[in-house]
């Protein structure tokens, strides 16, 4: 199944893009559409970097308020993805691109994404055990170990005497 998606997107998308140059192509000229090519992408660059600052200064404000940025890391993850699709020639490509560059829509499809997302559950019939570990000292002293049920000290145990 993921096979025939990843198939669908990668002959798909260069079919319609294609599709969309020779349309676009035949109403302003070759000329024109690959002009209009290098002008997204220089806009795209230049927003993309920008509102990559921005979304550094939300990720550092995340951190002290002391709540994880799970939001803005996916938030992020999409300004990433707007600026590789940007870059793409295209004018489908550039049209989603752009979309992600507007922020409440971004941060939107960001929440969306994260409350989709499946959280690691343990499998049915697993017993999950939480401890503490506790970092013990040279000096601390420690009760012996016990060797069995008797209750008799084991000799050989590196507890004894504290070590």
């Amino acid at each position: 199944m993921v096979f025939l998606v990843l198939l669908a997107l990668f002959v798909g998308i260069p079919v319609v893009e294609i599709a969309t140059y020779i349309k676009v192509g035949g109403q302003i000229g070759v000329l024109g559409a690959i002009g209009f090519t290098f002008l997204t992408a220089f806009i795209g660059v230049v927003l993309v970097r920008w509102q990559g600052l921005q979304a550094l200064s939300e990720l550092r404000r995340a951190g002290e308020e002391g709540r994880p940025p799970v939001i803005e890391m996916a938030a992020g993850a999409l300004l990433a993805l707007a600026g590789i699709l940007l870059l793409i020639p295209g004018f489908v490509t550039d049209a989603v691109g752009f979309v992600l560059l507007v922020p409440p829509l971004r941060r939107a499809l960001a929440a969306w994404l994260v409350s989709r997302a499946r959280v690691a559950q343990p499998a049915p019939g697993v017993t999950i055990i939480e401890a503490e570990v506790v970092d013990i000292d040279e000096d601390d002293a420690l009760p012996p170990r016990i060797n069995d049920l008797s209750g008799r000290e084991n000799p050989d145990s590196p507890w004894r005497g504290g070590r």
